[in-house]
């Protein structure tokens, strides 16, 4: 999958299920004062994200991620090591 697909099938997510501010994202954002989640959303995006992408993200690839652009990264090579 592109990436440009990718973070077009995030942002409306992100928009439509989580009511982000669409002009808050952008790929040098911080991830988790943008999207102000809490614990239980962070579930929801873990399934939202699987259902999407056919991938599981979990505590430790969240640990990682501090700007949207290390969020598209991290599904992109998730799909990519699924893809091999």
């Amino acid at each position: 999958m592109e990436r440009e697909k990718i973070i077009s099938i995030v942002n409306d997510f992100l928009v439509n299920e989580f009511e982000v501010d669409g002009d808050e994202i952008s790929n040098g954002a911080n991830l988790k004062t943008t999207l102000g989640l809490d614990s239980l959303d962070y579930i929801d995006m873990v399934v939202v994200i699987e259902s999407n992408f056919g991938v599981k993200l979990g505590e430790a690839d969240f640990k990682k991620m501090i700007t949207f652009d290390d969020f598209y990264t991290t599904i992109e090579n998730k799909i990519t090591e699924k893809n091999k």
